[in-house]
């Protein structure tokens, strides 16, 4: 099975560009690639930021550009997103308790998708009722899970995008693992605009980087008060991550959409030596 992920897709960043913005014009190049790639999705897992402000008209334009395709989607909300705008651009997307959370079950695996909006908040936020949620749907089964969530709980290093360590929301995120982390096969996030591998509970953790544009990879601290015109959003291209379970292990792989292309083609010259990589595996 395979589970596509895009994130922070921003759009309505800047819907009067001309002729287009650029967010809808790399958003559309990701769709483009896994439209044409040779991977069959089960999933396409959207989570959050899918607009940049929750408007009607970036969601209306979004669920379009994804109807053409006819994916199976996962939708979640980001800070820069309105559950009531998301559940009136994708309808058929579950919620409980007001939260845009819920839990999808396939081929042996347990998708939990989890909400970390608190609006008019740009960083996370997990309180105390969706603490509670995600023990409950950790203890009803114990088939394998990946968590999906917006906001990474984890410090970064990229100091103007990071939360603090002791934030209450982290604090509550851990307490609604505790117990049940050998059932998390990986928690993956989005937010961050950029690649991270790390661990949270001692269970893997990572962040898919973004179809909108990408932060820069910059550790010095920065202050609110002082610019020091140092670049903070580069040209880097957009990506997006293919998440492929077996029935039995969980893998990530991360594909850049750009311009590149292939330099070999399976044909008979390159036979020899596929015949023998498949052969060694006897």
């Amino acid at each position: 099975m395979l589970i596509a992920q895009i994130t922070d897709i921003h759009i309505g960043f800047d819907p009067d560009a001309k002729p287009e913005e650029l967010n809808r014009i790399r958003f559309r190049a990701v769709l483009d690639r896994l439209v044409k790639a040779p991977n069959e999705l089960e999933f396409l897992i959207l989570s959050g930021d899918i607009t940049d402000r929750g408007d009607e008209e970036s969601f209306t334009k979004t669920a379009a550009m994804l109807a053409k395709r006819g994916f199976n989607l996962l939708p979640m909300v980001g800070n820069h997103d309105t559950r009531k705008e998301l559940l009136r651009a994708f309808p058929d997307c579950p919620t409980e308790d007001g939260f845009v959370h819920y839990v999808v079950e396939r081929e042996g695996l347990r998708i939990i998708c989890l909400d970390t909006l608190e609006e008019g908040r740009h960083g996370g936020a997990f309180c105390e009722a969706r603490r509670d949620w995600l023990r409950r749907k950790l203890a009803e089964s114990e088939l394998p899970c990946v968590i999906f969530m917006h906001h990474p709980p984890v410090v970064s290093g990229i100091d103007w995008m990071d939360p603090g360590p002791d934030e209450p929301w982290i604090a509550n995120v851990a307490a609604g693992l505790e117990g049940f982390e050998d059932r998390v096969l990986a928690i993956h996030c989005g937010h961050l605009h950029r690649a991270l591998n790390t661990s949270f509970c001692g269970i893997p953790l990572s962040v898919t980087p973004s179809v909108a544009p990408l932060v820069s990879l910059d550790f010095r601290d920065i202050s609110g008060e002082k610019p020091d015109a140092r670049g903070l959003i580069t040209t880097e291209s957009p990506t997006y991550a293919l998440h492929r379970w077996d029935g039995k292990n969980l893998v990530t792989h991360y594909e850049e959409v750009s311009d590149w292309d292939y330099l070999a083609y399976y044909g008979p010259h390159l036979q020899p030596m596929i015949r023998e990589l498949m052969g060694e595996r006897d």
